[in-house]
């Protein structure tokens, strides 16, 4: 499962980091240990035969569920099955089924099976079923929206511009929304999936695609069958029209099921998976073990992806034209997420929703894996860097990564889970090395194939790989909360030759970490280092010299999780910057000079960064030459325009550009609007912006004609932008009515720009239905987010207008259009909203 990501406008959220679901008023799940499931009964195979009532959004099925009790004897059996219509239970003797007494509460099964069945004796059971997703109240997660199961997109086609799909979410314990089964991951399954749907539709679900039927009422039944076992919540179902673009993995069959206008682009966004499968298989040693690899996307998807078994489900945004991938592709880390669960999380699965670090921490590293081998280290480690820097912001220090107490099994996918858990595997890679990490990690699967696992086992496996007891490591790491925060000192004493190197620990829960640390002494280019242990609230290192170094590196690899305040100086740094080389020692080296501006040295310094050999380094200098210094702003102006004229990279190129708006120089206008056509969304988005300071009207009769072309991203929002400050009213359908139908996400997106325009409106009636839909918008954001988004919906959207049509009012006070319109606004707001007005 990969993260759900909503920003818009003033607000940037990464939800999986910061979501409050629920206020947490009952503290009593505090007192509840969360262990695995008991098993009772384990699943062996799961048969299913369904078909689409589209009119009710039904499923209604048939279900051949094989069985067997894990080891004591039982004659009962629970199933999960959440808000059905049960219409049959029965036991299956070959083709006999004979009825068997049960009770159903809504969300469970009790049967009582024909007879006491004993441990590994295998039985059958048949259920015929109506599944009501749509009917079923489910409360989701930050990074799962929604917990329905089974999901009816536009079913009845009333909806323009949205096709009619079908699609399935399983994790957490949703699958058995629309199947029944023991909803737990720790059971395993093989099954066969039957699917009946109109002859138009494509289908894809687990496994292989084993025949195709043709019927009599125009409707087609595709059948697909999983012979390797895996977990319940990752069974899929997939339906809707879509262009399929095949690709191969050694014979395998690797397809990316997309809507038909991204045909064209599907191997741009995609085709990389092969490739990733290859190295996958390398560094893991467990070449890719399912028979095929599939990628589908979803409308109106509840998360950003799925790694279902074999058949990964990505949201909408996965899909992009030709011109945004210009920018980059920016789904590719969530590619490589996905199918890295083919090893952990598929393969080998977390025994329990504690243990989910065995899913989530490695899909998350296998983000760093995969971009340090296609891009380099640099950008791998500018990946680290953001990914550490989203769990320090998301204030779950107290969270141990595996635990046993949580409110809910939902709140287990938070920034401790994803960020902080592949961090941790960071370190232990550079603890153990690279040769012992990989090879840890081969024995952990090899040793788990087809089953559960959890951070034992791993410990175990690294155990027994390197001959070290990590059970410090495992207790620090995954069994314990928190992060250390240190000071750094140093003392150099010239006449003894020696250098203090003193490391304080200054976390305020008091805790003591143990830190491996390596610290690198430079003399010009040459390094020597030094490999000490920090296990003390203060420690104190002695490194002898008969020439004071140039630079003394405090965690050398940069690999540490801890918040820092390192006291070096400005030499000392440059001197970092140069020769210790690191995307980290760099940025920090940018980031100490950029609060020194006043000093010719650090300007001079962030000068030589603009040209930094890594484009994420050169965007980052870029941002920290504040042109609110008149003598800076004029120096580096010839460097900023040949940066944006210049540059390979579009990020860079788009960054210089705005910067280069900020002179308010009409010798540009004619550059920024020759650049509105650049291939990059981003350069032209940009460029449009910056064309705008210096000939308004100009850039509003350009954006006009570009609102005629597709667009999308930066310079969609510019165009927008432009065209909705103007406040044009003949506008206004194609404005409203556009946002009215936009997904969620690009409505997040839009939203400031349209209370610009709704602001700007003069009709009372416009106003009131621009003011309409940004509060249906409101509305429909899932009520898990409410507590993050309405402060901005709100506060800053509805107040911001508010504020605007209330000042105008005060010029016009006899204006009843305006005094309409003001009232209109207040009463969709709460009386706290209210106050102030």
């Amino acid at each position: 499962m990969k993260k759900f990501l909503l920003a818009g406008g003033l607000l940037s959220l990464t939800l999986l980091a910061t979501a409050q679901h629920r206020p947490n008023t009952d503290t009593s799940w505090k007192k509840v240990y969360r262990e695995s499931a008991t098993r009772i009964n384990d699943l062996v195979h799961t048969k299913l035969d369904v078909k689409f009532d589209y009119s009710k959004s039904y499923l209604n099925g048939k279900a051949w569920i094989t069985l067997k009790p894990h080891f004591y004897a039982t004659d009962s059996l629970t199933l999960d099955a959440k808000g059905m219509d049960i219409r049959k239970v029965a036991i299956a003797k070959g083709s006999t089924l004979r009825d068997l007494k049960y009770r159903y509460d809504n969300k469970q099964l009790f049967i009582t099976l024909d007879k006491t069945y004993k441990g590994g004796e295998s039985y059958t059971i048949y259920l015929d079923y109506t599944a009501k997703p749509d009917e079923l109240e489910a409360e989701g997660s930050a990074a799962i929206t929604d917990a329905k199961g089974l999901y009816f997109v536009n079913p009845l086609g009333k909806e323009k511009n949205k096709p009619t799909q079908i699609w399935t979410q399983g994790e957490t314990e949703a699958s058995s929304v629309w199947f029944p089964t023991i909803d737990k991951p720790n059971q395993k399954t093989t099954q066969e999936i039957y699917m009946t749907v109109p002859a138009k539709y494509v289908t894809l679900s687990n496994g292989k695609l084993t025949n195709q039927k043709k019927n009599a009422d125009g409707t087609r039944t595709d059948y697909w069958k999983m012979d390797l076992p895996h977990a319940p919540y990752l069974f899929f179902m997939g339906v809707g029209e879509y262009a399929v673009v095949r690709d191969s993995y050694k014979g395998k069959e690797v397809s990316y099921y997309v809507e038909k206008e991204y045909e064209p682009v599907a191997r741009r966004i995609f085709g990389h998976t092969p490739e990733m499968m290859a190295f996958f298989s390398k560094i893991t040693g467990v070449d890719y073990p399912w028979i095929k690899y599939a990628q589908i996307t979803g409308r109106d998807y509840v998360s950003g992806a799925m790694e279902n078994t074999t058949a990964t489900l990505h949201q909408e945004s996965a899909q992009q034209d030709a011109r945004e991938l210009v920018d980059g592709n920016h789904w590719e880390g969530t590619i490589a997420h996905e199918l890295f669960h083919h090893w952990f999380g598929d393969y080998v699965t977390a025994e329990s929703w504690s243990n989910l670090t065995i899913n989530e921490s490695f899909a998350n590293y296998s983000e760093y894996l995969w971009n340090e081998y296609k891009y380099g280290k640099d950008d791998a480690d500018h990946h680290n860097f953001d990914d550490m820097s989203g769990y320090l912001q998301s204030n779950s220090g107290a969270k141990d990564l595996v635990r046993f107490q949580y409110r809910d099994k939902e709140d287990m996918f938070d920034a401790v889970s994803y960020n902080k858990g592949g961090r941790i595997l960071h370190m232990l890679r550079n603890y153990v090395g690279d040769s012992a990490f990989f090879k840890s990690l081969n024995l952990f699967l090899v040793t788990n194939k087809f089953k559960t696992g959890e951070a034992h086992q791993l410990r175990l496996a690294f155990e027994e790989v390197t001959g070290r007891d990590l059970n410090w490591f495992f207790n620090q790491w995954y069994f314990g909360s928190g992060n250390p925060s240190v000071d750094i000192d140093y003392i150099y004493d010239d006449a003894a030759g020696t250098a203090k190197v003193i490391v304080r620990q200054t976390q305020k829960s008091g805790k003591v970490f143990q830190l491996p640390i390596a610290i690198d002494v430079y003399n010009g280019a040459q390094k020597t280092r030094y490999n000490v242990l920090a296990d003390n609230m203060e420690d104190t290192f002695t490194i002898r010299y008969t020439k004071r170094p140039d630079l003394i590196n405090v965690d050398g690899d940069k690999v540490m999780l801890w918040t820092k305040k390192d006291n070096k100086t400005l030499d000392n740094f440059i001197h970092q910057y140069k020769y210790a080389g690191s995307y980290l020692d760099r940025r920090e080296a940018i980031d100490y000079a950029s609060k020194y501006l006043d000093n010719d040295k650090a300007v001079a310094f962030l000068k030589t960064a603009l040209a930094d050999k890594y484009e994420g380094l050169r965007s980052f200098a870029l941002s920290k030459l504040t042109l609110k210094n008149e003598k800076i702003k004029a120096d580096i102006e010839p460097l900023i325009a040949r940066i944006a004229k210049e540059d390979k990279k579009p990020a860079v190129r788009a960054r210089a550009i705005r910067m280069l708006g900020e002179y308010n120089n009409p010798a540009y206008a004619a550059f920024f609007k020759g650049a509105t056509s650049d291939s990059s969304y981003t350069v032209a988005g940009y460029a449009l912006s910056a064309y705008s300071k210096v000939d308004e009207q100009g850039a509003l009769a350009l954006a006009k004609e570009l609102n005629k072309k597709p667009s999308r991203g930066a310079l969609k929002a510019a165009v927008m932008s432009e065209i909705l400050k103007a406040g044009d009213e003949r506008m206004f359908d194609e404005v409203i009515g556009g946002f009215e139908t936009m997904g969620l996400q690009e409505k997040f997106d839009a939203v400031g720009n349209i209370s610009t325009y709704i602001a700007a409106l003069k009709n009372t009636d416009k106003v009131k239905r621009g003011i309409d839909a940004v509060v249906k918008f409101r509305e429909e954001i899932p009520a898990s987010y409410r507590a993050q988004t309405d402060p901005y919906i709100n506060g800053m959207v509805l107040k911001g207008i508010l504020a605007s049509k209330s000042k105008a009012l005060e010029a016009q006070p006899n204006d009843a259009g305006l005094k309409a319109q003001v009232d209109y606004i207040k009463a969709q707001l709460s009386e706290e909203d209210k106050k102030g007005f």
